[in-house]
């Protein structure tokens, strides 16, 4: 049985400020990101609460926003799959 932690992941690149989520096992729930385009992120932690990182990773990995290299569901997929790793000791 996996304990839910609660991480918090600065992001790089982006408006957004910085990302919190919990992590049970390998579900992500209680997704929130700080700054940003407000209402289209709650959308998408909205959509995402309940996934399973692979499927937000599959999703949302490589997304870029305009000219920049990533984006904010970019970076929440960085995020949780590094919170992942970190759990499962393949960082």
């Amino acid at each position: 049985m996996f304990e839910i932690m609660r991480y918090e992941y600065k992001t790089k690149g982006t408006c957004s400020k910085s990302v919190s989520f919990d992590l049970d096992g390998d579900i992500v729930s209680n997704v929130h990101v700080v700054n940003g385009c407000d209402g289209n992120l709650k959308g998408i932690c909205s959509l995402i609460d309940g996934m399973t990182v692979k499927q937000i990773v599959d999703k949302m990995y490589g997304i870029r926003c305009q000219s920049k290299p990533t984006s904010c569901p970019d970076q929440i997929a960085k995020a949780v799959l590094s919170a992942y790793r970190s759990e499962q000791g393949n960082i």
